[in-house]
């Protein structure tokens, strides 16, 4: 199969199980809006209401932050599972096991093209957005969706070795909520050193933090951190894409043994 073959096949397992998801539910395909949305008003409720936090402007703030969190964590956990869930398909064609993963992070890819197109929009009605430099979210967004990719395949990859790893992945998605600053400031942390070292080795924080700059605060996102930040997302791919041509066989074979 060529690469566009490949994409297409991608697209449409993509659309084909986005539409399989909806039928199961009442209200279909307005839970890519109310999912989120409830997620954002539990947090609103506990930090601004409950807790007291006075940051102004807390609700867009918290939003920018866990809208961006859940592309990568569900992408990432249904990716995680894809290559499992379709081992009936895997045992009757002969097809790379990349392209389940890769479906997966699609379909996180259509449900948050339509959440923040939600947002920004409100953000525009409201006059809390800065639209000065809302251009550079198409670039910010490829990004996020390179860094996808690479942990949702490294991710489905150790699922297929072991299904204990899909819990350990689900932590990992707790522990990355609390440190990623999803309903606080990454630039509030006092300790410079602190500060840099946590937007280093945390992809998703340096990601949070360039949502925030570009919608809220109407600047640039700081050329540094995106550039290791591409770095980091390009070189994850590399390596899960180097594996799966590595192990393509055995994949298959493990998958299937269980």
């Amino acid at each position: 199969m060529t690469t566009i073959q490949y994409l297409t096949l991608i697209d449409t397992l993509a659309r084909f199980h986005l539409r399989g998801e909806a039928r199961q539910f009442y209200l279909g395909y307005l839970w890519w809006l109310l999912e989120p949305a409830l997620y954002v008003a539990v947090f609103y409720i506990v930090f601004q209401l409950l807790l007291e936090s006075r940051q102004p402007g807390y609700l867009y703030f918290l939003a920018v932050g866990k809208l961006t969190f859940i592309w990568f964590s569900k992408s990432v956990v249904q990716a995680s599972s894809s290559i499992e869930n379709n081992k009936g398909l895997i045992a009757q064609v002969t097809i790379s096991k990349a392209v389940f993963p890769l479906a997966a992070v699609q379909q996180g890819l259509y449900r948050q093209l339509a959440v923040f197109s939600i947002l920004l929009v409100l953000l525009f009605f409201s006059g809390k957005g800065q639209f000065h430099y809302w251009f550079w979210l198409l670039p910010l967004m490829v990004v996020q969706m390179i860094l996808i990719s690479g942990v949702g395949l490294l991710a489905a990859l150790m699922v297929c070795w072991h299904k204990d790893f899909q819990h350990l992945i689900q932590l990992g998605m707790m522990f990355l909520l609390f440190v990623s600053g999803v309903f606080w400031d990454v630039n509030a942390v006092a300790d410079a050193d602190v500060r840099r070292w946590l937007l280093f080795l945390n992809p998703l924080a340096t990601l949070i933090d360039a949502y925030r700059q570009i919608l809220l605060l109407g600047s640039m996102p700081k050329a540094d951190l995106m550039s290791v930040l591409l770095c980091q997302s390009l070189f994850l791919l590399t390596i899960a894409v180097g594996a799966y041509r590595i192990f393509q066989a055995r994949i298959a074979l493990r998958v299937l043994s269980r």
